[in-house]
């Protein structure tokens, strides 16, 4: 599994101009799903992720977690980040998972989020999303599971 994690202020993904998932303050992941993951990569990614010390403390150090400040996290499905783009100039996507696969592990990395007490929402696994990302900082962190 692959994550894009940025701190936000706010974000938000509609569907077809309708709101489907919305955060305040927190963490916006955009998840990518390999060939070959399972739980044990959805175990390690969903706790190390929530667990990031990514938010300032009162010194204006980054040693406070999602957990930690309580904020929420929107997580987006994303295969595109499984894009093998060094030959050619079209990106092949052979590494990502296929979508029955794809989906459980998806939702299954949502629930062990949510296991941990944060607040998650969601974009709609396989549709055509817009997402607005208000980043705060800019912090922005590449997180893979292998």
């Amino acid at each position: 599994m692959i994550a894009v994690v940025q701190r936000v202020t706010r974000s938000n993904v509609t569907v077809d101009g309708s709101l489907v998932g919305s955060i305040g303050p927190g963490l916006n992941v955009l998840l990518g799903v390999a060939n070959g993951d399972d739980e044990t990569d959805v175990n390690y990614l969903a706790p190390k992720i929530a667990n990031l010390r990514i938010f300032e403390d009162d010194a204006g150090k980054m040693n406070r977690s999602l957990i930690d400040t309580g904020g929420g996290m929107l997580v987006v499905s994303q295969f595109t980040l499984l894009g093998d783009c060094r030959k050619g100039r079209r990106p092949s996507f052979v590494h990502a998972a296929e979508p029955k696969r794809a989906r459980p592990l998806y939702r299954a990395f949502v629930d062990r989020v949510r296991a941990l007490g944060v607040d998650v929402a969601t974009g709609r696994f396989g549709a055509m999303m817009q997402v607005t990302i208000e980043n705060d900082g800019p912090v922005t962190l590449l997180v893979q599971s292998r």
